[in-house]
């Protein structure tokens, strides 16, 4: 059994690395994307500007990279808190 205490700690820091992955997912898919596109139109990469790159390609590969992210950080979190499935 899982001490009260142990749990809420796990708790809030699986919640936080979550809080935190979606800041970034929304950093990439709002910010870059939408609301400094016109401020990256001069930047170009692969033929396009870094905008347009971000809201068709790097929103995308950025939010795999998060779940991968998420998962790594993940077992370590569960292994500090003496919850993984290893």
């Amino acid at each position: 059994m899982v001490d009260k205490e142990v749990a809420q700690a796990y708790w809030k820091a699986n919640l936080r690395l979550i809080m935190s992955c979606l800041a970034v997912w929304a950093f990439v898919g709002y910010g870059i994307a939408i609301f400094l596109r016109r401020a990256l139109s001069d930047i170009t990469f692969g033929g396009v500007d870094i905008g347009f790159w971000f809201s068709h390609q790097g929103a995308i590969i950025s939010f795999v990279g998060l779940v991968f992210f998420y998962a790594w950080r993940m077992n370590q979190i569960d292994k500090h808190f003496g919850m993984s499935e290893d």
